[in-house]
């Protein structure tokens, strides 16, 4: 891969460039706007990071998180950017390549999170859970919906995704214009791609990152096709898309702890102790070791200025200062392996084998233990299950039948009326000339759409309303 064509700035649709233009912006410079003026992200701001319906102003949403993904990703662009210059570590990467990705990684982190349901990662195992549980029930002029479809449609379902969501949002169902969405630069839409497989070729037990799981749906193929043609990559990742991967991990790991001390799921002493665990924290010099000793000797300093909640001003001042160690650990990996990186042939994140590797993953497994397994999740959870069975119950049965000769109920009309106006013409568009098996799946990706678009609120508040509860 080389980075001429991986920082390819066409578009899914060719925009006109005027010769008398005054607009001095990048490519990549005009998608930060094309994104943040856009629905889509503003209703991150009522999507769940961890804690559902959260009434609290300090508690991180989807909006607050992309957010800080966004300023990790362009700082660890800068830092990589800057070291492959200095080093001359590839003549062809200078100044405006550097610029490039910085404003790549920007955007990215501004819409990773774009297509994610409503309630957080479970909204996305409630709807695979319901359509492995569903899609055999129904029925499409007396035959199971299941058995006219061809695998990969099922197994979009089965595996629905909202990484996968996401390039959808941003390919299509913004409708603005036309329906190519935002009709973002084609350099953007590879760096979301994290998972460069579609349904069928999802596996696990690989050892290589990219195939953990779905980075397209069937409906998206050709967009992914000519995205991977124009930048070059091929079946590969996108180098740029281990940065983001990267200032995700950073952004809620360390945020997630938190958030969990602030909520009183894990106090002070029960985080130090468990940090305490790890067999590395016997070796006092590793960075392991001393990264605890410095947030001990902040909770030290917070109780010696006599700070009036100890715990919480040093967990937050500490996570600071793990950010910034792990945005140079990350971009160090990165250069340690350029190589391979592009070339295609790098399997991992880019924590792993680094002395940083093991802070990352405590932090990840206190903050499932103590905070997505606690009793408020799991009834907020329990829920959410009720609402999604509810919604997909209603919506997917209405779509069925929509836009054929089949006979549709009062109910169900009224039901797809509800539907956006929006995804109903994304659904004419990209339906027409295709044959009746496709144009089945379409249906129930509208449905899908629809419930994935909704913020938490507006899923809560729409079944109550359904269901006749004031």
């Amino acid at each position: 891969m080389n980075w001429d064509q991986l920082l390819c700035s066409d578009r899914i649709r060719t925009i006109t460039k005027s010769t008398t233009s005054r607009d001095l912006r990048t490519e990549f410079e005009k998608d930060y706007h094309r994104i943040i003026g856009s629905a889509a992200f503003r209703r991150l701001q009522d999507k769940t990071q961890v804690f559902p319906l959260d009434k609290s102003d300090f508690i991180r949403t989807r909006l607050t998180h992309s957010l800080e993904v966004s300023s990790f990703a362009r700082s660890l662009g800068q830092n990589v950017g800057e070291k492959i210059i200095a080093g001359n570590i590839d003549p062809e990467f200078g100044v405006q390549q550097k610029e490039d990705i910085c404003a790549i990684l920007q955007c990215a982190g501004l819409i990773h999170d774009i297509g994610n349901p409503p309630f957080g990662h479970f909204g996305e195992t409630a709807i695979q859970d319901w359509f492995k549980e569903n899609l055999s029930k129904l029925t499409f002029k007396g035959k199971s919906v299941d058995s006219l479809l061809s695998e990969q449609m099922k197994q979009d379902f089965y595996n629905f995704e909202g990484n996968t969501q996401a390039l959808r949002v941003v390919s299509k169902l913004h409708f603005l214009v036309d329906e190519h969405g935002m009709n973002l630069t084609k350099a953007l839409l590879a760096t979301i791609i994290k998972y460069p497989v579609s349904s069928l070729d999802i596996d696990k037990k690989s050892g290589n990152i990219k195939t953990k799981k779905m980075g397209y749906l069937y409906a998206e193929k050709d967009i992914f096709e000519d995205i991977q043609k124009s930048v070059g990559t091929n079946g590969s990742r996108h180098p740029l898309t281990y940065l983001l991967e990267a200032a995700d991990d950073i952004a809620y790991k360390t945020a997630d702890i938190e958030d969990s001390i602030k909520k009183g799921c894990i106090t002070y002493a029960q985080l130090v102790d468990e940090l305490k665990s790890l067999e590395i924290y016997k070796d006092e010099s590793s960075v392991y070791h001393k990264a605890i000793d410095m947030l001990e000797h902040k909770y030290e300093k917070a109780v010696k200025n006599k700070v009036e909640k100890p715990d919480v001003y040093a967990v937050q001042n500490w996570v600071i200062s793990i950010q910034g160690q792990m945005l140079f650990a990350a971009s160090d990996s990165f250069i340690n392996n350029y190589r391979e990186i592009m070339d295609g042939t790098y399997r991992f994140d880019l924590f792993y084998g680094t002395e940083e590797e093991d802070i990352m993953d405590i932090l990840g497994d206190i903050a499932y233990r103590y905070s997505f397994t606690s009793m408020p999740i799991y009834k907020l959870e329990i829920a959410a299950d009720t609402i999604f069975k509810f919604l997909l119950d209603r919506f997917v049965e209405a779509v069925i039948n929509y836009d054929t000769e089949e006979k549709m109920s009062v109910v169900s009309t009224r039901v797809v009326a509800l539907i956006s106006d929006d995804y109903r013409r994304i659904y004419k568009v990209f339906s027409e000339g295709k044959s009746e098996e496709e144009k089945l799946y379409l249906r129930l990706v509208l449905a899908t759409d629809y419930i994935c678009g909704m913020t938490d609120s507006f899923a809560k508040n729409l079944y109550q309303e359904l269901n006749g509860i004031v």
